[in-house]
């Protein structure tokens, strides 16, 4: 069907059109408007996105489907998603979930009846310090109990908008419970830039080489040599990009430095962008943090407007910097720098093949650096006060401080700053956790450790991680737990390489056999063999960090499962006999015959 069909679609997404152009690259924003205009993307509007942008159809319906806060079917006026990360399954999610489905008598997974409202489950929404937390319509609702989810019923059924809806409702805090030298020291906008443009572009790269600075991400590697990477490759263009996806559960720190340290993050990726030749920067702003876009465009606004930001930045001819902010639209797998770069391009999130590398070949195949929010904050710090300064704290390996994301079982969940170094016993006192039984260390792609080893520490060399920590106390079901993770990693696999793809889906399987008392001891083989499988054969990381609590949780937990397993050598999970009973009934058959042996 030609668009001229749609003039109704047209005249709606006219003003969406011109905020974006005619660029491909833009797709996933198009799409996220054209979202929240009809509640989800109609056919019509496919059609008029593909002939406005010059794209084949089915690209545009590819990319809908990627993204789990895209849908190509209506979700209702009113869309609820309630977090079913495992912090809000133990603060009673699940429970209030069918609570508010039942006062509404509501189906979960399915829109009502008036088409007014949807309710389902999605990942970690970030906000698992003062959870039980949900979405409406992408907006976050925090702190849900009972009196609240009147409230929102009430409101429903009242149509009233989102946007008129109680602020409290929408209530977010830092809670920032320790602060150290990135979140406790004052920071005047401009300071890095200016000891930057003092001390000119290659002594600050030495500077950031003499922090010993390491990637916040996880990973850990040398920004100096990351930066120093890209500065020598040749290109049309350099960007510079801020991965603020911050999708891994558990963590929420990268959401408290964007709503109160923004400027300390811009500044660092202005700074790289001098450093680098970049003209051109982008922040990827996770979905779930839709809310914090409105604030972020005035801070880049008050940048612009004190020479901070745009042509000739602070009087530097020839200085010429500016981010755009893109948002994501839930797909964990964005988080991994290429794939970020395919959505920041307007496709499916899905990894690159390395090499080559973003720093040579990144976004539109030009050198590009991806760094993390709490990365770029650092290295603000740094270009203003110095690379020895930063040096001096922290471990030989692991300089500086590391900001944790702590929530679970302890009394004061929130933002923690220390140093390198710090030990899991000194964090579980600060919090106030009281008979820990295990942590997940930089959430379900990281480690789970059990008391026994509370006297590791926090650093590259022993417990490296992305910032979650998530605390259970004696008596968890840490087998449910691990079943979380499980579910996760198989609702969030992107599908391009079939060990991860199958892998996943298959532990998911087998774990859940286990915990429904179907489990032997030759699952638990099977769950070792596939986790090597997916560790050493899996496209990126993803696949590599899946079997990781599986893995962690036979080793150092043997508790929790071995009361589930059979003294079987193989049990099947599906009970054949059994779904018979239907096919017996109508019969009116119980005789032997009708029985399988």
């Amino acid at each position: 069907m030609e668009p001229r069909e749609f003039p109704q679609i047209e005249q709606q997404l006219a003003p969406v059109f011109e905020r974006h152009g005619r660029e491909a690259n833009q797709l996933l924003q198009i799409l996220r408007e054209v979202q929240e205009i009809f509640h989800f993307i109609p056919p019509a509007a496919i059609t008029c996105i593909a002939a406005h942008l010059g794209v084949p159809r089915t690209r545009v319906e590819g990319v809908a489907g990627f993204y789990s806060f895209l849908s190509l079917k209506p979700v209702g006026e009113y869309r609820i998603l309630f977090s079913d990360n495992i912090t809000d399954q133990m603060q009673g999610n699940p429970e209030l979930m069918r609570y508010f489905c039942h006062k509404l008598w509501l189906e979960p997974g399915k829109v009502s009846e008036d088409s007014l409202l949807s309710v389902d489950s999605t990942s970690c929404t970030g906000m698992c310090d003062q959870g039980p937390a949900a979405l409406v319509n992408g907006w976050p609702l925090t702190n849900l109990d009972h009196e609240r989810l009147d409230l929102i019923a009430e409101l429903i059924r009242g149509r009233k908008p989102v946007c008129d809806w109680p602020p409290r409702l929408f209530e977010v805090k830092d809670n920032i419970r320790r602060s150290g030298t990135l979140l406790g020291e004052p920071f005047a906008p401009g300071a890095a830039i200016k000891a930057t443009l003092a001390r000119g572009s290659a002594a600050t790269l030495l500077e950031m080489e003499a922090s010993g600075l390491r990637g916040r991400g996880g990973a850990g590697f040398s920004v100096a040599r990351k930066w120093s990477m890209c500065r020598a490759s040749p290109g049309e263009q350099h960007y510079m990009v801020c991965n603020a996806d911050e999708g891994e559960p558990g963590t929420f720190k990268d959401r408290v430095l964007l709503n109160s340290y923004a400027d300390l993050v811009c500044e660092g990726m202005t700074v790289g962008a001098r450093i680098i030749g970049a003209t051109k920067g982008f922040l990827y702003l996770r979905g779930e943090y839709r809310y914090l876009l409105n604030k972020l465009e005035q801070v880049l606004a008050r940048r612009r407007a004190a020479g901070l930001l745009g042509r000739n930045i602070l009087g530097e001819t020839g200085f010429d910097f500016d981010i755009e902010i893109h948002l994501g639209a839930g797909a964990y797998i964005c988080g991994e720098e290429s794939a970020l770069i395919e959505s920041l391009e307007g496709k499916r999130g899905r990894p690159r093949n390395r090499p080559p590398f973003p720093v040579t070949h990144g976004y539109l195949d030009q050198p590009t650096v991806v760094d993390n929010v709490e990365t770029l904050a650092c290295a603000a710090r740094i270009a203003a006060q110095g690379g020895e300064w930063f040096a001096a704290m922290g471990t030989a390996q692991s300089s500086g401080s590391k900001i944790l994301s702590i929530a679970g079982d302890c009394a004061r969940p929130g933002i923690y700053e220390y140093p390198f170094g710090v030990t899991l016993h000194e964090i579980l006192d600060d919090c106030g956790a009281e008979d820990s039984y295990a942590v997940q260390v930089s959430g379900p792609s990281g480690i789970l450790v059990s008391s026994k080893e509370f006297g590791r520490c926090i650093s590259f060399e022993d417990l490296p991680t992305a910032g979650a920590f998530t605390v259970f106390k004696r008596g968890r079901d840490l087998l449910q737990i691990v079943q979380n993770f499980a579910h996760f990693f198989a609702h969030e696999s992107c599908g391009f390489c079939t060990p991860c793809r199958v892998g996943t889906q298959l532990q998911k399987k087998i774990v859940d056999k286990i915990a429904n008392d179907h489990g032997t001891v030759s699952d638990l083989e099977e769950l070792k063999q596939l986790g090597h499988i997916m560790q050493t054969m899996s496209h990126c990381g993803l696949g590599h960090t899946a079997p990781n609590p599986v893995l962690d949780m036979l080793k150092k937990f043997p508790d929790a499962y071995q009361h589930k397993l059979k003294d079987l050598a193989f049990e099947p999970a599906f009970d054949l006999d059994g779904a018979l009973e239907t096919a017996r009934n109508i019969t009116g058959r119980d005789d032997t015959w009708a029985h399988l042996p």
